[in-house]
């Protein structure tokens, strides 16, 4: 089993944008990966976005940009610039309390993050968007984000993920000072295998240099090849797929993802009542029904 530490943040586009990297690498590896996830809190207020000149329509225009890199994206203007502490803490709520949904929850707020015009920042937009997780009390959740004990897991966080400085992901250009240390971007992920070698692959990168960290470190890993059936596949997603991550999951070695292939397969099979589909934004989450 190698561990593996995944910094990312509820807030970040590119953090979602490597949903399908990520997806990939739960499917290939399933448990011979152990997971750790630490929040960036990118932004505990939107002062910083709102000197930058960032308004609601120039994230959405953003936000357009983004969707060629193939997960949801909806493009109604927000009314303001939301910081991302707040759901932050939210996943480190569940990360506490309900560690089995922590995946989940951050999944369910990137979805409302990226697909909705919600103020994620606000609390009765974490309650809505934790909504989607099945078996959480999301109004638990939110009266439990000021407590002592999430702020000092979440404050462990931000520290943690301000230690980039000289490190291979400042050295690839991919840490980012923007608070006074330099810290790792969204997605990063450290590699730990049992005999104490690590392997880094920070920020935005293609699956093929994250699954070349776990090839350098232990070989003893069952590696599964790709996916070959749809319904197969979102069984071991309980929180669901996009079309996206279902096409990256479902592409052979070195073969371009063929989303047109993987929906045409997806569709077959909810028309067959094996799985629903829910439109998000610009595309559609798959569930297992």
């Amino acid at each position: 089993m190698l561990d593996v530490t995944h910094f990312n943040d509820p807030g970040c586009p590119w953090g979602y944008s490597a949903s399908p990297a990520l997806a990939v690498l739960r499917w290939r590896y399933a448990d011979g990966l152990r997971w750790r996830h630490v929040m960036i809190g990118l932004a505990e207020d939107s002062t910083r976005y709102e000197e930058a000149g960032y308004t609601g329509e120039k994230m959405a225009r953003g936000y357009q940009r983004f969707r060629v890199r193939g997960m949801p994206f909806a493009t109604q203007p927000r009314e303001r610039i939301p910081a991302t502490g707040r759901a932050c803490r939210a996943v480190v709520v569940v990360r506490l309390d309900r560690p089995e949904l922590e995946v989940a929850a951050f999944r369910a707020l990137q979805f409302a993050w990226f697909t909705t015009a919600l103020p994620m920042d606000d609390d009765d937009s974490i309650l809505a968007a934790l909504g989607r997780v099945a078996g959480l009390d999301p109004a638990a959740v939110v009266a439990r984000l000021d407590d002592e004990d999430v702020e000092a897991a979440y404050q462990s966080d931000r520290a943690l993920a301000r230690t980039a400085q000289g490190g291979p992901t400042h050295f690839q250009g991919k840490a980012a000072d923007t608070d006074g240390a330099w810290r790792f971007t969204a997605p990063s992920l450290t590699f730990a295998a049992r005999d104490g070698r690590t392997l880094e692959a920070g920020g935005f990168q293609p699956v093929e240099a994250f699954d070349l960290c776990v090839a350098n470190l232990d070989r003893s890993i069952e590696r599964r090849g790709a996916a070959q059936d749809v319904t197969e596949l979102l069984a071991g997603f309980p929180e669901g797929l996009t079309t996206r991550e279902v096409a990256a999951c479902m592409a052979p070695e070195n073969a371009i993802v063929d989303d047109e292939g993987a929906e045409e397969a997806l569709i077959t099979a909810a028309a067959r009542g094996e799985l629903g589909r829910e439109t998000l934004g610009s595309g559609a989450l798959w569930t297992a029904a």
